[in-house]
């Protein structure tokens, strides 16, 4: 664990190359994530449920609402990854996106059913790619150009990394 509040499992490392046995363990991790996230939020309050994940962050709410947002946009590129050559993706206003009626106003519970929902379809995505569907590439105008294979990697850090401020609360704060 790093001390740094932001990045409690360590900044993302953009790796060269993914092996086969890599992206295996990479789209378990993807699979495991909404039980992972779920299990991190059982039994906390609506009050323990606002609280910031660290000064200046998400509730732990919103770091609910924006892994549904991220992996949805996720799940997008990859798609377009897959289906078109070398695609632009569009970047999105993470914060903004946490201002939307859904995020304000879906339940948790709600949130939680969401990304279970997505990430079957998310997991069945990303279990198709193969040593040559990884080497396909998006265009993120913000990053640059991103392997299939890279971007598997950076969504299953994403996963484990809010997680992590999920539990890493929770220890710090006895919950």
């Amino acid at each position: 664990m790093s001390a740094d509040l932001r990045y409690p499992i360590g900044q993302f490392s953009k790796p060269d190359t993914v092996s086969a046995a890599e992206r295996e363990r990479m789209v378990e991790r993807i699979r495991l994530l909404p039980v992972r996230l779920r299990a991190s939020v059982t039994g906390l309050s609506s009050e323990q449920l606002d609280t910031p994940y660290r000064d200046g962050g998400w509730t732990v709410r919103e770091v609910v609402h924006h892994i549904g947002d991220s992996h949805l946009n996720a799940l997008v590129r990859f798609k377009l990854g897959l289906t078109e050559s070398a695609p632009t993706v569009r970047p999105y206003d993470e914060n903004l996106w946490l201002q939307t009626g859904d995020a304000i106003n879906v339940n948790l519970e709600e949130a939680l059913d969401f990304v279970d929902a997505m990430h079957r379809r998310f997991t069945a995505v990303v279990s198709s790619i193969d040593d040559q569907a990884g080497m396909r590439t998006i265009i993120h105008p913000e990053s640059g150009e991103h392997t299939l294979a890279q971007l598997l990697a950076n969504y299953a850090w994403h996963g484990d990394h809010h997680v992590a401020h999920i539990t890493g609360l929770r220890e710090r704060t006895g919950w």
